[in-house]
């Protein structure tokens, strides 16, 4: 093995100041070196970090990589020291490999086609103009994350699932709280275990009586109460975070390239494409994890068996290799192809969700609001730590003129 491999000695705790949107430097100077490089965990195992946009998504692709929890013994920021990590809990298939994944996943991949989601399109509309008319009624200022990014993924995955969003309060807060990497253990803890009871009652209330919902169609296959409520788990907590940080981060980057911005408040034929640069360039799920089941040859170097390699999707959708001016927010770019949805089997089940509501959501929030604009410096915007799972911002304050 070349004595020249670059070491990442600590996952880096922050990103650069002014750089809100870009992947901490020293994610980006790994990528510099070379596409995969040694990392070591705070547990002192020595492991890998893959940030070359080839490399990952060829490990995306690779079965001899898991995704199984109990396989994933070593965290980035974490000595779990002796501690025994338990396998995923039933239905919650973002943690296992096949042929387990997949009886979870299949079921649910036709219901989240590209024709069934743009058949949402028009209620998606609606929510959205419901919020901009509350956002201009309560004007001119609001914080754009309680106002707009938080509610219009929150109703329509409440819709899809059948869950009441009256009672929304009951878990949005909860599973916000698994995400931001900020929520101390013990109210991580309880704030899981309390969505797992609503999940439980809810399943349970569908068992009595089904209504027209995703969760009733699961009814009719062989899942239990137990795999209904995991999967449940899953579909919320992705259909609540992601979304959401991608419309506020998103907005906040546009305000911050006001050139790009007045080019699609030009030309809304821009917004597939500028929505599909926006995930490039944010890529709010920014990390993930695999743990080589064998000796693996990848990128010139043997991963051995066991060992833990580390994800940096941001990094990887940042590569100059694959992208020119990477760095650089360009809504009429031509090099598709990110990864922000990941690849392979685990790709994101509802990334055609995710882009109709951020088409809509935006293109409607830039036309209603022409003179939209931040009401604090960029600087004082409240982000996320690293540390959250998902990256974006707790608040967004903006103004416009009445």
């Amino acid at each position: 093995m070349s004595e020249s491999l670059h070491t990442l000695p600590a996952m880096p705790a922050a990103r650069q100041p002014g750089c809100p949107f870009d992947p901490p430097k020293e994610l980006v100077e790994a990528r510099d070196h070379g596409p995969i490089s040694r990392f070591t965990f705070p547990d002192g195992h020595e492991g890998w970090l893959v940030t070359g946009y080839d490399l990952l998504r060829s490990v995306l692709a690779d079965s001899r990589f898991s995704s199984r929890k109990e396989l994933m013994r070593h965290h980035p920021l974490i000595d779990f020291g002796d501690f025994e990590v338990p396998p995923a809990p039933p239905g919650e298939f973002l943690l296992m490999d096949d042929p387990q994944h997949s009886r979870y996943r299949k079921p649910l991949a036709g219901k989240f086609t590209v024709r069934r989601m743009r058949q949402l399109t028009e209620r998606i509309e609606q929510v959205t103009a419901e919020h901009l008319d509350a956002m201009e009624k309560a004007g001119p200022s609001t914080d754009l994350v309680t106002a707009f990014a938080k509610p219009i993924p929150a109703i329509m995955i409440c819709e899809l699932l059948g869950v009441p969003y009256a009672d929304r309060g009951s878990f949005q807060e909860n599973v916000e709280k698994f995400m931001d990497g900020q929520t101390p253990e013990d109210e991580l803890i309880a704030a899981y275990t309390a969505v797992q009871t609503y999940l439980a009652e809810l399943v349970a209330a569908k068992r009595a009586n089904p209504t027209d919902d995703v969760l009733s169609d699961l009814l009719d296959g062989d899942l239990t109460d137990e795999e209904l409520r995991g999967v449940s788990l899953i579909l919320l907590a992705a259909g609540l975070d992601t979304t959401a940080n991608m419309l506020a981060l998103g907005t906040f980057a546009l305000l911050r390239n006001p050139a790009q911005l007045a080019a699609l408040r030009a030309d809304p034929s821009l917004t597939e494409r500028a929505v599909e640069e926006l995930l490039r360039y944010l890529t709010v799920a920014k990390t993930f994890m695999r743990t080589a089941l064998e000796d693996v040859e990848l990128g010139g170097h043997t991963i051995p068996a066991g060992s833990t390699v580390i994800l940096s999707y941001h990094t990887a959708n940042r590569d100059p290799e694959r992208f020119s001016d990477p760095h650089v927010l360009d809504l009429r770019r031509q090099d598709g192809g990110h990864l922000a949805f990941g690849h392979g089997i685990h790709q994101c089940l509802g990334q055609q969700l995710a882009r109709i509501e951020m088409r809509v959501a935006f293109a409607a929030l830039i036309q209603r609001f022409p003179t939209l604009r931040l009401a604090v410096p960029a600087e004082e915007v409240d982000l996320r730590p690293e540390t959250a799972d998902i990256f974006g911002v707790n608040s967004l304050p903006v103004t416009w003129d009445v």
